[in-house]
């Protein structure tokens, strides 16, 4: 235990202890008192209410009814025609079950759509495979709660689907317009399928192509090899995207606060997140105003989403990450599909491909067109919204908080990534597992969790100093950044440093050199890249942060970063061209994911050719 270690060792724990475990264990210890006493009241009084248990449930998935026009001639209603509502009208089985339920739902949805685009792309070459492959990454670019209003406004009653479909073409027998849980569980499977899409692409490349061949001399093809050797060697990239993608499924709050802000969807807000949200919201006075039971909801939530984080925690702890990194040891199994099974291929492709992107590319033309104002269909293009990202001193504002508190926030977890990943890949030092555990949590805590423990822990515990998060949120933020997006670096420097062989420290250890040393001018050099890279995918995706960044906001809006004002657009629309604006806010988030992407993959290819690997 030499001083390096020591201090970097001192500095993770501390790290951990005040801006995670701490917050998260004083929420939990809330939630357990009652009157001064340990408790499960309020937990009793939650599981015990309709509002969040409910069975049976009320409404119904599918409605069909009429649609009718008042006749001022006539003075009656006279019937239109009809429409299908999937979702608006229920089912409701209240605001856990509800949760669970939109989880399910879109990890099923989304492992069938990743699974088979997975195979296709791994198994399959054909013309055009290269633009697909860019096409089905395209939903993970960032469009908080903007998303979620295009989704509405294709498929709203007198959106773009029905003016097509129905009143256009004539085509469907009635109008289709989806909301509630069903509105939610789309938009978040359109978001999330990308992730078992890729956490399954890497496993079947790294499948060992001669087990696939042993299967076909015994006789197995086609559909019977997936089934009984492909599909179950993937299983680990499948379970780890699956459950990744209901964890985040669960925290989500983007699509629940615009389906029930911009179009008054009741349903759509009776979800874990939200009424989490929702409850401090309105005791945005005092954290004394929050009634105790909405800790017991976020515990329950917490302890839904680690239970399903421990149970693939080898799946994506930091080696295994690492191994996924690396890519296939093999040349990858590929064939030239037939011709009905090429068209096949397309077909799926492109369909998928068409029905994922619509929610960014309607994104884009409310930043670019007057689509908010012109009904189902834009009118005209457009720049004045993009101008007033400059013009308006509100916005600039947002921009700036934004900028400023992931900058520091990410200059901390290149410190932090860097200290964590070496000592877990480098030095076997006690507590080393337990690092490797903090160090990927909080992938599985949600936003909403984080935000909460951070009212309550420093609202209390430092109330009247600068952490005080109804004095200065913006400092929190910073923090809370540092350890919500501390993974993508620790992951990328793990796994610099896997690849850096370990006899060039001791090379630098052999000619006298100690610990820091060798740390500062042989090692750090060598993952520069891996930091750097890992350092831009931090950055953007702490600009994009959501439920963190519009709770602690709300206490003191002035700073409050982009998604928070983007929130506000929506959640409280006082025009229609509000949504344009967070359109435009939308345009700016996905263009710096774009750009930090690029960036980052030409960093961290160039210093793998460096090094000749």
């Amino acid at each position: 235990m030499d001083g390096l270690t020591a201090f970097q060792l001192l500095f993770s724990t501390l790290a951990f202890s005040i801006f995670l475990v701490a917050p998260v264990a004083f929420m939990t210890a809330r939630a357990l008192f009652y009157e001064g006493s340990p408790s499960l009241k309020y937990f009793q009084d939650v599981l015990s209410s309709r509002e969040f248990v409910r069975f049976p449930p009320e409404g119904e998935l599918l409605k069909l009814e009429d649609m009718r026009r008042f006749n001022p001639q006539t003075g009656t209603l006279e019937v239109i025609g009809k429409c299908l509502y999937v979702g608006t009208e229920g089912p409701d089985f209240g605001i856990i079950i509800n949760s669970l339920l939109v989880a399910f739902v879109v990890s099923f949805f989304a492992a069938v759509m990743g699974t088979i685009a997975a195979f296709v792309m791994a198994r399959y070459d054909f013309p055009g495979k290269s633009i697909f492959r860019i096409m089905l990454l395209i939903p993970t670019l960032a469009t908080p709660f903007v998303n979620a209003y295009v989704v509405g406004k294709v498929f709203g009653l007198n959106g773009l689907f029905n003016y097509f479909f129905y009143d256009l073409l004539h085509i469907l027998p009635f109008k289709l317009t989806i909301g509630g849980l069903a509105g939610i569980a789309f938009i978040q499977t359109l978001s999330y399928y990308p992730i078992i899409y890729l956490n399954v692409f890497s496993s079947l490349i790294n499948i060992d192509p001669s087990l696939e061949e042993q299967a076909e001399n015994l006789g197995a093809h086609g559909f019977d090899l997936f089934r009984t050797v492909t599909l179950p060697l993937s299983l680990p990239g499948l379970a780890a995207g699956s459950t990744i993608t209901f964890i985040f499924s669960i925290e989500d709050l983007g699509a629940p606060i615009a389906l029930k802000g911009a179009f008054g969807d009741d349903l759509a807000g009776k979800v874990m997140s939200f009424a989490i949200y929702d409850e401090f919201r309105k005791g945005i006075g005092s954290i004394d105003q929050v009634h105790a039971s909405t800790f017991a909801l976020a515990v329950i939530m917490l302890i839904i989403a680690t239970v399903s984080f421990f149970a693939i925690k080898k799946y994506v702890g930091l080696r295994a990450y690492a191994m996924l990194s690396k890519g296939g040891r093999w040349n990858p199994r590929l064939s030239t599909p037939k011709k009905l099974r090429k068209t096949l291929t397309y077909f799926f492709l492109t369909l998928l491909v068409a029905i994922a992107i619509f929610p960014q590319v309607g994104v884009t033309m409310l930043a670019f067109t007057d689509w908010a104002l012109s009904g189902p269909i834009p009118k005209e293009l457009t720049l004045k919204y993009m101008i007033n990202l400059v013009i308006n001193p509100e916005i600039s504002r947002a921009i700036m908080n934004s900028l400023t508190y992931a900058g520091v926030a990410t200059l901390i977890i290149a410190i932090l990534g860097t200290s964590v990943a070496y000592l877990v890949a480098r030095r076997s030092i006690p507590g080393r597992d337990a690092l490797d555990m903090l160090a990927t949590m909080p992938i599985a805590i949600p936003g909403i969790i984080v935000a909460v423990g951070y009212l309550l822990f420093f609202a209390v515990t430092f109330s009247g100093s600068p952490m005080d998060p109804f004095i200065n949120p913006g400092l929190l933020l910073i923090f809370a950044y540092s350890i919500r997006r501390l993974p993508f670096t620790v992951r990328s420097v793990f796994a610099g440093l896997q690849q850096t062989h370990v006899e060039l420290e001791e090379a630098s250890y052999n000619l006298g050199a100690d610990r820091k040393t060798t740390l500062l001018k042989i090692v750090i050099p060598l993952i520069a890249g891996n930091i750097i890279g890992g350092g831009i995918l931090s950055f953007v995706y702490s600009m994009s942060e959501v439920s963190v960044s519009i709770t602690l906001s709300s206490l003191n809006p002035t700073q409050g970063p982009i998604t928070h004002y983007m929130s506000q657009l929506i959640y409280g629309i006082v025009s229609v061209e509000a949504v344009s604006t967070a359109a435009a806010l939308g345009v700016l988030l996905m263009s710096a994911q774009v750009i930090a992407i690029i960036v980052s993959n030409y960093i961290l290819k160039q210093r793998v050719a460096f090094l000749g690997m």
